[in-house]
């Protein structure tokens, strides 16, 4: 594969009647990992087919458009799209936060790995790509200036390589939820998602509701 030719750049928002598929690997890259503090930079999706698109959010004081993209928001909020996401809880909270909408219909790596490899506490998406689908993914580029005007060729390929596994590394997770008889139980947690990431919004990270204390 061929990642200069896989990685499709957006300026500000996706074309008109933009559809690559029913299942949508999804990722964002941001200022920092405060949604209220931390702009975001970039959208990242992928049809799991090789190729990525990347949809570069940028503030009116750089030239851009800021979160008035339509388009975007229309394909996120779509109902009818299936979203993969890795650590999805911060993803939808910043979609969310961003561009004022509800993201349902999503799928979690991190949560259901987190239900089935129980015999390590290493649940990043490096590690996974490693374990499951023998992918070296490097993470060089993840505190990078995802903020600046112009993105580097390797901000690109780190960016893609965020989407461009997630459908192949579902496939393996979702046989080990269903070998452990642990699916309807991971689709009950993703359902939740939307739910979970407006209390983080709300402040209820900490203290978290559902704990117990006297």
């Amino acid at each position: 594969m061929s990642q200069q030719n896989a990685i499709h750049l957006h300026d500000g928002d996706l074309p008109e009647d933009f559809d690559i598929g029913p299942v949508v690997a999804i990722d964002t890259e941001t200022m920092g990992l405060n949604p209220y503090r931390d702009r975001l930079c970039l959208v990242q999706l992928s049809a799991g087919d090789g190729e990525a698109h990347l949809v570069q959010i940028k503030p009116v004081s750089m030239g851009g458009r800021g979160y008035d993209c339509p388009n975007l928001k229309a394909f996120l909020s779509d109902d009818s799209i299936t979203k993969l996401m890795h650590f999805a809880r911060f993803d939808v909270a910043v979609l969310q936060k961003a561009f004022d909408i509800t993201i349902s219909s999503v799928i979690c790596t991190k949560i259901a790995a987190r239900l089935v490899y129980t015999f390590t506490d290493r649940h990043g998406l490096a590690y996974l790509c490693r374990d499951l689908l023998g992918v070296e993914i490097s993470k060089h580029q993840q505190s990078s200036d995802w903020g600046a005007e112009t993105l580097t060729d390797d901000q690109k390929r780190y960016a893609a390589s965020d989407v461009l596994y997630l459908h192949a590394l579902w496939d393996k997770l979702e046989a080990m939820l269903i070998r452990e008889e642990r699916r309807e139980l991971a689709q009950a947690c993703f359902d939740f998602l939307s739910a979970r990431t407006r209390l983080d919004l709300l402040g209820y990270d900490e203290p978290d509701i559902f704990a117990h204390r006297a």
